[in-house]
């Protein structure tokens, strides 16, 4: 090893760990942030074109399900039916909007398994 070149990580090698630690650090404020958007966010899913309405946190915690009068005489089957299909249209669209703002967040930085 010739002297004063040390083990090969250059200052240039340094500068772009140094930048990729900031995006990180500033990736990571930003998410805990998000967390807290998502959680105040709400999310409404329907079926039956609006007879059952559910609505979830951003970070899809259950916050209401609302069933129209109309719904409630379709019976049992058809209202869990009605239900189930409710609450599927709010998670698809709770976890987009998650991997939007995700995207968002995290543009042009390559981390693996994001």
């Amino acid at each position: 090893m010739n002297k004063g070149q040390g083990f090969g990580f250059g200052l240039g090698k340094m500068k772009e760990l140094s930048e990729a630690f900031k995006k990180a650090q500033q990736v990571q404020e930003g998410a805990k942030k998000l967390q807290e958007e998502l959680e105040l966010m709400e999310i409404e899913g329907q079926s039956g074109g609006g007879l059952v309405k559910v609505v979830l946190s951003g970070n899809q915690e259950p916050k209401r399900v609302s069933i129209s009068p109309e719904a409630m005489n379709e019976g049992p089957e058809v209202l869990s039916d009605l239900v189930s299909a409710a609450m599927r249209d709010a998670y698809l669209k709770s976890t987009e909007t998650m991997r939007e703002r995700m995207e968002e967040l995290t543009g042009g930085l390559q981390l693996p398994g994001l």
